[in-house]
């Protein structure tokens, strides 16, 4: 609820539901995820979260609010997650059957980490909105013991990939070793749409977002590919958030 860009934003309706109550479900759908549980804080700014997720009995823990490590760490921990699967609330329109994606070629692979986006150097060309990070709860609990820089414990993941030199296996596929010595599994798609914003940090991405689920009646079974064809239909659309920079590696929240 503390955003900095956008406060309050994981309880801003999207066409009659709050934007957490859209991720949950759509992550519900995964057939490979086993359990949802909200992640959220200890500060009283996120009463509202926990009150929310109380009412409509959604699984839920509360945490630091700047040591996100620490938050899913504890988390992993509570409920016994063998595998976790990180999916962000501020991405409304995350796909279920890409998270299955993530967690299949993870299990295929066997890599430490997986996932279908990396910060830069490294890139990304899947949209921003479908971010899956997939690692099992012994490799958090390494991390959350060793990690000691302030953008490892707020971006949870970076204590993994950090130093990793990929090489191409094929065009859906990328992998390497990591300076830590972790195996790097990271999906590529071909076209790369990478440059496309669909994950809701500004007053900008909310009003994309509301479009896009607008187009679909309020509904939330459409696919990700069904954004692309509206947005080959309405191209215009793209750019109600086009200029919202994302952000990087080492940005952190300076009021920690």
């Amino acid at each position: 609820m503390g955003s900095s860009r956008l406060p309050g934003k994981v309880l801003q309706e999207i066409n009659g539901k709050p934007m957490l109550q859209r991720v949950v479900d759509r992550v519900s759908r995964a057939s490979l995820v086993d359990e949802v549980i909200v992640a959220t804080t200890v500060d009283p700014s996120d009463d509202p979260v926990a009150g929310y997720c109380q009412t409509n009995n959604i699984l839920h823990t509360r945490g630091s609010l700047y040591d996100v490590l620490d938050r899913y760490y504890q988390t992993a921990r509570q409920y016994q997650a063998d595998i976790v699967v990180r999916i962000t609330g501020d991405c409304p329109v995350i796909d279920p059957v890409e998270v299955d994606h993530v967690v299949q070629v993870s299990r295929e692979t066997g890599a430490d980490f997986t996932s279908n986006r990396l910060p830069p150097p490294w890139g990304r060309s899947y949209p921003i909105g479908l971010d899956t990070e997939v690692c099992s709860r012994l490799l958090i609990e390494q991390a959350w013991r060793r990690a000691a820089e302030k953008h490892q414990r707020e971006h949870v993941m970076p204590y993994f990939y950090e130093g990793v030199e990929l090489q191409t296996v094929n065009s859906s596929l990328a992998t390497g070793i990591s300076t830590r010595g972790f195996h790097i599994a990271l999906l590529n798609h071909e076209p790369d749409y990478g440059r496309l914003r669909w994950t809701v940090d500004t007053p900008e991405d909310l009003e994309f977002i509301r479009q896009v689920f607008d187009r679909f009646d309020g509904r939330d079974d459409f696919s990700w590919q069904d954004i692309l064809k509206l947005l080959k239909r309405e191209p215009r659309l793209a750019d109600i958030n086009f200029g919202v920079a994302h952000k990087k590696l080492f940005d952190i929240d300076e009021r920690t």
